[in-house]
């Protein structure tokens, strides 16, 4: 339970982070970041759900306020304003963060025999590495 928190707190620090970037954006790269971020965001939003349903589905209540996860989450909250490149490196940054909880945290699910959260955190490990290659590609990075 204590890591899924952790992935929701992840999760919807970073849902956050990328819809303030979606409304943001400026400059050539305007649509192709537009049209990701909001991809992106949609996803979150669902992964929130779901992630939040796990842990009710564990017999543990899910937290009550934003207030209560940003404290757990590896992502920091966005205070800054930021170049459309400066967005791109900061969602690589904190996808790149997740994705090392979510390994462990499926990695600790699967050793206690917890089938579907280790299902539930694989399927959120590939959506964070293959949006880490797609915020790459934008900006031309490897």
């Amino acid at each position: 339970s204590k890591d899924l928190v952790e992935v929701l707190a992840d999760t919807y620090t970073l849902l956050l982070n990328t819809h303030v970037y979606h409304w943001n954006v400026v400059g050539p790269l305007f649509v192709p970041l537009h049209e990701l971020t909001e991809a992106h965001y949609r996803d979150l939003f669902q992964a929130a759900d779901d992630i939040a349903e796990r842990i009710r589905s564990l017999g543990h209540p899910a937290p009550l306020s934003f207030r209560q996860l940003l404290p757990k989450s590896a992502v920091d909250e966005e205070t800054s304003d930021r170049s459309a490149e400066q967005m791109v490196a900061h969602l690589v940054a904190d996808h790149e963060k997740i994705v090392k909880r979510l390994r462990d945290a499926a990695m600790a699910a699967d050793e206690a025999d917890d089938l579907v959260t280790t299902d539930l955190l694989t399927a959120r490990l590939a959506f964070h590495e293959k949006a880490i290659w797609m915020l790459r590609a934008i900006i031309g990075s490897i």
